[in-house]
């Protein structure tokens, strides 16, 4: 039988009342205990270092992410080198986040991963899918990334954009809902 973290990342519903969700709830609550410090750090490599402890996994040095991050989860964040994530991001990653190498989020980009059932009896449970940012994709300012999204390698996503289909490779996507606007 899978284990809650498994069926999170899987997409399969998990309802709050899941017996397992307590293991979900420590690591929630030990993201939040960190990210006051993340969030108060006063150089580049200390915010890769805290940033590194919320996620368990090493940030390589070609990385840079400025603070305020936001995540509430963080054990499921992979970024790879040299990628660059500016301010005040916030990343809802229970689905999986992955962000490939050379990739570029602006400020206020909203990575979500997590979603609610229609169905009003289950609408307490989670409901997660995860996104993957392909290799030298430039997500712009203020965009929003929705569950189970992949952005192609080369793509750009246009500021305030909001993508809830995959941006295939070496395309230009905008708007709300995004909509391809130009191929690179």
């Amino acid at each position: 039988m899978k284990d809650i973290f498994e069926r999170l990342q899987s997409g399969e519903i998990v309802l709050l009342t899941d017996p397992e969700f307590s293991r979900v709830d420590e690591i929630v609550t030990r993201t939040l205990a960190l990210s006051p410090a993340l969030n108060s750090s006063t150089s580049v490599d200390q915010i890769r270092s805290r940033l590194s402890e919320i996620i368990g996994s090493e940030l390589d040095q070609s990385t840079t992410v400025f603070a305020p991050f936001y995540t509430n989860f963080g054990r499921s964040i992979k970024i790879g080198k040299h990628v660059f994530v500016n301010h005040a991001c916030s990343f809802l990653d229970m689905g999986g986040i992955t962000l490939e190498d050379h990739v570029l989020i602006g400020p206020k980009v909203n990575l979500i991963t997590e979603n609610h059932p229609l169905d009003p009896i289950d609408r307490r449970g989670m409901l997660c899918k995860p996104i993957v940012i392909k290799q030298n994709a430039w997500v712009g300012a203020g965009a929003t990334i929705l569950p189970g999204v992949t952005i192609g390698e080369n793509s750009v996503v246009a500021a305030g954009a909001v993508v809830s289909k995959d941006v295939p490779a070496n395309t230009v996507v905008a708007g709300i809902p995004a909509k391809i606007i130009r191929s690179i």
